[in-house]
């Protein structure tokens, strides 16, 4: 119990250290940076946390001073400005369809290349040429040599075999 009490207070005290400061006698926890709230757009959550701009200029401290007034007062442009300052892209830039279908294709076809190139270089350097017993002659001799020796005479090669005639059954 002593040992797991004190093992438990050395891995709090080696977390604290890392994700802590000290500020005037006082530990204050500085928060890591995935807890902190980003901009994120997606066309189902329509509001971000965070502004897209976070940091204004001049000019849009301006204009974000000018927006507190009547808004027939604002141009066209001033409105796309402003609404720029809080978003990245409109719901239609965000549907627009992109050119990734392009580059899944062609890192396909790429991939499906090297693999054909792949098979013939092993086919060609490593795996050698067929073996004779491959051909159709050996394949003839071998097989009337199981039909002289009846080989499986009852389900097998030698069912189908008339011996009487040397001929395949019909």
């Amino acid at each position: 119990m002593l040992a797991c009490r004190a093992i438990h207070a050395v891995g709090r005290r080696a977390f604290a250290s890392s994700s802590s400061l000290l500020a005037h006698g006082h530990v204050v926890s500085k928060p890591e940076p995935w807890t902190l709230p980003s901009y994120y757009e997606q066309t189902d959550i329509p509001l971000p946390e965070l502004p897209y701009v976070t940091e204004l200029t001049s000019a849009q401290h301006a204009l974000k001073e000018k927006e507190k007034g009547p808004w027939g007062s604002l141009t066209k442009e001033e409105k796309i400005d402003l609404y720029r300052i809080k978003f990245h892209r409109t719901y239609a830039e965000m549907n627009k369809p992109t050119s990734e279908w392009k580059t899944v294709i062609g890192g396909t076809l790429f991939f499906i290349g090297a693999t054909g190139l792949i098979y013939l270089w092993t086919r060609i350097y490593v795996m050698g040429p067929i073996p004779h017993t491959f051909s159709e002659e050996w394949v003839a001799m071998q097989t009337q040599r199981m039909l002289d020796m009846h080989v499986n005479p009852i389900t097998g090669i030698s069912s189908h075999w008339d011996y009487e005639k040397k001929e395949w059954k019909k």
